[in-house]
């Protein structure tokens, strides 16, 4: 395992990236479309009572992690509340059924065009899914009388307004990835995260007689964000050596030369994170739906729903935290393994005339690689577990309750502004700047 390092002339291409006029450009196109999407988070539905949805995330803080990711805009119960979520679902949906699904399996190999015809069913795949998540949060908010009216056609008008809320975000999202800089899906998310950020500092340094508290709060987030660009960057390097035998001037000759695969130590990225706090939220979210008002006598629906509370403290968080560990764990594996089958390296070895010294094409390729991913994914796993439960410890070591910094956030806060530099630095790079050129 080998992290990779981050050169400093990542932070140079930043300052770079502005002395030229069409890089400048993208910059300010993705800064305000950045701008629009605040706006939009920002434009409320009609019928809310603001001050009982307030009670509602004071009583349920599995709300309050999805308004970390939406920028505010669950809070407010904007057009934009659902975020880019349900399209991060369709595209995860999609990617597990292309190996599943021998029409999709075809499309994936059609090259450009086969991918555009995916995206093309995963954007129509968002739109059913965005309704279904828009109209089960209407119902649990009319259940519990933040929103006035349950009237059939306003019902159906707020749900068209979430769905055309999420498909808008995914819509900008696109254009800054054709005229901007970065990802255009993951720069919306990580200007969701970053919009909430300054209300959550601001909580904490307001909070009297916990400044010892924030202040060892804030070591820990610093250092788990060091750890987290570690582990993003580290890699295995596997060896590979390569032999051709070309025609030239009627002669046949015999090139070779060497290069390696770098095996990153975090193939799976954030997605096992997704999945396990998916996993761990549904129960308290199906469970909120039969659960007794507060003050009411508790039934059995509130048990789980104190179960499986991301605020409960000891013992009982331990039960929640555990089970997001173990999980997060084990979709690190499941996801790796299907990446990895997907990309069928020791197949594109052979086609190629690659090897890896001392190994054998084919199944003894295969098996290397193999137990060579098994071996650097416990560390990925096991780094994203501890990720996951980064905020029960913080919140336990420091007894800082006022802040509530996910883990999932800092990773994709991390992860975006990295590829977004990385991404600045090949620009420059493919355009010879003589910043780049020592």
């Amino acid at each position: 395992m080998r992290p990779r390092q981050t050169r400093p002339r990542l932070l140079q291409a930043m300052l770079d990236v502005f002395h030229l006029p069409d890089l400048r450009q993208r910059i300010l196109i993705t800064l305000g479309i950045l701008v629009v999407f605040r706006f939009v988070a920002h434009v409320p539905l009609p019928g809310v009572d603001a001050n009982a949805l307030q009670q509602l995330f004071e009583r349920m803080p599995i709300f309050g992690m999805l308004d970390l990711f939406s920028g505010g805009a669950m809070r407010q119960f904007s057009v934009a509340a659902l975020g880019v979520y349900p399209y991060i679902t369709a595209s995860i949906v999609m990617m597990l059924m292309v190996p599943v699904i021998p029409r999709l399996q075809a499309l994936s190999r059609e090259g450009e065009a086969g991918r555009n015809k995916i995206n093309l069913i995963t954007h129509w795949l968002t739109v059913p899914m965005a309704g279904v998540a828009g109209y089960g949060q209407l119902v649990l908010l009319q259940r519990e009388g933040v929103v006035s009216s349950s009237a059939a056609l306003q019902t159906v008008a707020m749900v068209f307004a979430l769905m055309a809320g999420t498909m808008f975000l995914v819509w900008l999202g696109e254009l800054i990835t054709e005229y901007g800089i970065g990802n255009g899906i993951s720069i919306i998310i990580f200007g969701g995260i970053v919009a909430g950020l300054p209300e959550l500092i601001g909580q904490g340094f307001l909070a009297k007689g916990q400044f010892g508290g924030l202040a060892a709060y804030i070591i820990i987030v610093l250092a788990t964000i060091a750890v987290i660009v570690i582990f993003t960057e580290a890699h295995r390097r596997i060896p590979v050596q390569y032999a051709r035998s070309v025609f030239r001037g009627g002669r046949m000759y015999r090139q070779s030369g060497s290069t390696h695969i770098p095996l990153r130590v975090n193939t799976a990225g954030m997605i096992p994170l997704i999945f396990a706090m998916s996993v761990v939220m549904f129960p308290a979210l199906i469970a909120s739906y039969f659960a007794n008002p507060t003050g009411a006598e508790p039934n059995f629906a509130n048990y789980i729903m104190n179960m499986f509370n991301p605020n409960a403290r000891l013992p009982l968080g331990l039960f929640y935290w555990g089970l997001f560990f173990l999980l997060t764990v084990g979709f690190a594996f499941f996801y790796t393994m299907v990446v990895f089958s997907q990309q069928d390296l020791p197949g594109t070895l052979q086609r190629q005339g690659g090897f890896i010294p001392g190994i054998r094409p084919g199944k003894h390729t295969a098996n290397y690689l193999n137990q060579v991913i098994g071996r650097i994914t416990w560390a990925g796993a096991l780094f994203l577990a501890l990720v996951a439960v980064m905020p029960f410890a913080a919140r336990e070591i420091t007894n800082v309750q006022v802040m509530q910094l996910s883990s999932m956030g800092l990773l994709i806060v991390v992860g975006v502004a990295l590829d977004t530099m990385k991404q600045m630095e090949a620009q420059l790079a493919m355009r010879r700047y003589e910043g780049f050129i020592k």
